[in-house]
């Protein structure tokens, strides 16, 4: 199935080279460019894009504002957002993920990362740049430190749940824990309903915080 990409940065020369690496790529079809927030919102609600990769830094509304617009707390049917930005070390980064993105890359990461991302948001995952996850993710640790779940999680989840903090994916976390990936997944499932988090973005987040990495 073809993914549907929509493309968002106020710099032309940024978006045209955005769209032209993951129209090039098989699978993929960028169905639409914006020019600003506002823009991208609009267009995808009517759209309704598979992905949304949009710069952090825009006229008429930010990413972090389109992000939330189109897949915070708030939104009934949220969209799958990617968020892009020259910067590894912005407050905006943080308050995107929080703001419901699914991935955060760095504009020089190159193809294979981009499509990555992707692929990753479109199937419900999420991806972080490497180079900056455990930066990132240390930075804003213990900002605002999120209560214990009511029901404590169990030796497994603590395991797993440190997995996905140091970036693994499904199929890495089953393997290191000598598990299948189904049981990965009901780990996860549990994870996130415990916790009252959305994706593995914010799992990796409430990790950080509650310094479950230290």
């Amino acid at each position: 199935m073809t993914l549907r990409v929509l493309v968002a940065d106020d710099q032309e020369i940024v978006r045209t080279g955005l769209a032209m690496i993951l129209g090039a790529q098989e699978g993929i079809e960028v169905v639409a460019t914006a020019v600003d927030g506002q823009d991208a919102v609009e267009q995808a609600r009517a759209l309704r894009p598979d992905v949304c990769l949009l710069d952090i830094r825009m006229p008429r509304l930010n990413g972090i504002e389109a992000t939330r617009a189109l897949a915070g707390p708030d939104v009934a049917d949220p969209m799958a957002v990617v968020v892009v930005t020259t910067f590894d070390l912005d407050d905006y980064v943080y308050g995107a993920l929080l703001a419901g993105a699914r991935g955060f890359l760095l504009k020089d990461c190159g193809p294979q990362l981009l499509t990555h991302a992707v692929r990753a948001a479109a199937d419900g995952g999420s991806l972080i740049a490497p180079t900056v996850t455990t930066r990132l993710l240390r930075t804003f640790a213990g900002r605002d430190t999120p209560p214990q779940p009511v029901t404590p999680l169990t030796e497994r989840e603590e395991q797993v749940l440190v997995a996905v903090a140091r970036g693994l994916t499904n199929h890495e976390v089953a393997a290191e824990l000598y598990i299948s990936l189904s049981t990965v997944k009901t780990h996860l499932g549990s994870l996130m309903a415990k916790l009252g988090v959305r994706n593995r973005v914010e799992l990796a987040l409430w990790a950080y915080q509650t310094r479950r990495l230290d």
